[in-house]
């Protein structure tokens, strides 16, 4: 049997998220970080991105996820993001209006500050379709 640590994931609206898990994948600010069971602890911003969980079954599942700050203690680990959404509660078509707007902004040149938020929401809008699209190839 896999070792197994419990993991929890708050968003301003709810809890996303909370039971035993195998395993957990997602990108921090320096790069992407994959935690297991009795991983050292430390605490790191994280960057939009899909979140992979390997429930206590040995089975992926995906999400996406905004900003946050992830903690890893001894007892358990937590991810308190802005936003986190399973595929299936994705809007896809805003989405991608989403991308589109962030992109034609960004080829009309933006201040700096401008640039950044502009960059982090065509972020968000990519991954936020990604999930979409990884979760309807998966074989049914």
């Amino acid at each position: 049997m896999a070792n197994l640590f419990r993991f929890e994931v708050y968003t301003p609206h709810r809890l996303f998220f909370a039971d035993s898990v195998e395993a957990i994948v997602l990108t921090l600010m320096d790069g992407e970080a994959a935690i297991y069971a009795k991983h050292s602890t430390f605490s790191a911003p994280v960057s939009p991105c899909l979140l992979k969980i390997k429930n206590k079954g040995g089975a992926w599942r995906t999400a996406f996820t905004a900003e946050g700050v992830l903690e890893v203690t001894n007892h358990k680990t937590v991810l308190i993001s802005d936003s986190t959404e399973w595929p299936e509660e994705i809007d896809y078509e805003r989405a991608k209006k989403a991308k589109e707007k962030a992109e034609s902004a960004l080829e009309r040149g933006t201040l700096k500050f401008e640039k950044e938020s502009t960059v982090s929401s065509l972020r968000r809008a990519q991954y936020r379709m990604k999930a979409c699209e990884l979760e309807h190839q998966k074989p049914v």
